[in-house]
């Protein structure tokens, strides 16, 4: 990227309404380390989440001060809007060492910029807060409480504005021509290796002008019994005729995510993996359809249950998650699922991967919708047939 992808004015709302939602948690500093709530509160992207670095947000600052790796720091002046003075990079005799950490000097920028008490916030389940850095920092900040702030931008992320939707009907487009182009190549003695390739040369190659982005997910295509699990890569086994193949892909575009799952069998499906197909499309328009603002999550999700219950099949699992900007190794908001239980009410501008499974004993079929939640119900961000594809 050679531009922030947003306005600095869309920044700046999302930071305050951040703040908004850290006040309202008691949290005074907030310590980002999901590079996705990096990327959404300052535009900062890049491949250096494999270092520790962070995303300091305080009540007391005007903007957000950006610490990565120091030969990182320059990706900071070109992707986001922050003033020079607020994207710090730490020198690399603290990368990787047994005797000092990032968040060493990351506390010590902390206290001087008199951030270093109060209540502290943290991105506990983050995966890219480990518990070395987690003793490092509380180390640093004797004079500070800490508290859980997991999630606290997620949520802030749930609401999409124009802006990223557009960018996710751009993704979406990807998806759609590289679904296509993913189902043609499934063909017998076609090596999965070789089908991926042409995959992701769509997906990266984009549509109409718009290139592609990597995704956070890697293009899963379980085969025959593996399609009985449905989080197998590939290998360079070549496809056989009699049996069915799961794509699940997505189309990125900025980093917004828009993905889609279908399944493909080379020849007659065994008459359960036609009857799941039914059972899935089926529940799927019922989902949707009960997919509306004022709805809860627990009553989308009941919706597809009571189709599932006239078929006889049994989905342990939900059936699918709020979806958005991401980075690996998951594209999911880790907030919102379609499962029993999540009562969290639907507002316009939430977006969702639903994602409605069916794994047996000796095969699989996922079939999947990305949708946007208007004012009037679920808007599909593509048009693309939902039923099992059968080539003779």
């Amino acid at each position: 990227m050679t531009s922030p992808a947003f306005s600095h004015a869309e920044y700046t709302a999302r930071q305050d309404a951040v703040r908004r939602s850290m006040e309202k948690a008691g949290i005074d500093t907030l310590v980002v380390t999901e590079p996705a709530n990096m990327c959404y509160l300052t535009g900062y992207d890049g491949w250096s989440f494999y270092t520790p670095q962070c995303l300091l947000v305080a009540l007391t600052l005007d903007e957000p001060v950006l610490i990565v790796r120091g030969m990182d720091a320059n990706a900071g002046k070109v992707t986001t809007h922050l003033r020079h003075e607020n994207i710090l990079g730490f020198p690399d005799h603290y990368v990787q060492q047994p005797d000092r950490h990032p968040m060493d000097w990351v506390a010590e920028e902390m206290g001087r910029r008199s951030i270093n008490g109060g209540t502290v916030g943290l991105e506990m389940d983050s995966y890219y807060f480990s518990p070395m850095a987690y003793e490092h920092i509380r180390k640093g900040l004797p004079n500070a409480r800490f508290a859980n702030g997991n999630n606290v931008v997620n949520w802030v992320r749930s609401i999409k504005s124009p802006a990223e939707l557009a960018y996710m009907r751009e993704a979406a487009k990807i998806i759609a021509e590289t679904m296509r182009v993913g189902i043609e190549a499934v063909q017998p003695g076609v090596r999965q290796c070789d089908a991926v390739a042409r995959i992701y040369d769509t997906a990266i190659r984009g549509v109409d002008g718009i290139g592609g982005d990597y995704p956070a997910i890697v293009p899963m295509l379980p085969s025959g019994i593996g399609a009985s699990t449905p989080h197998l890569t590939w290998s360079d086994a070549p496809f056989k005729s009699g049996e069915a193949t799961i794509l699940e892909l997505a189309g990125v575009r900025r980093r917004y995510h828009c993905p889609m799952a279908r399944t493909v069998s080379l020849g007659k499906p065994p008459q359960k993996l036609a009857d799941a197909s039914a059972t899935i499309c089926d529940g799927i328009a019922a989902a949707l359809d009960a997919a509306r603002p004022g709805a809860t999550c627990e009553e989308v999700e009941a919706a597809w249950r009571r189709e599932l219950a006239k078929s006889g099949f049994e989905k342990e699992s939900r059936i699918g998650y709020s979806v958005g900007l991401n980075y690996p190794p998951d594209w999911g908001e880790h907030t919102m699922s379609l499962r029993p239980g999540d009562t969290t009410v639907i507002q316009p501008n939430m977006t969702f991967h639903m994602i409605p499974g069916l794994m047996l004993d000796d095969c699989g079929i996922e079939i999947s919708e990305c949708f946007l939640i208007t004012e009037k119900g679920a808007e599909c961000f593509y048009d693309f047939p939902r039923p099992m594809v059968v080539k003779d």
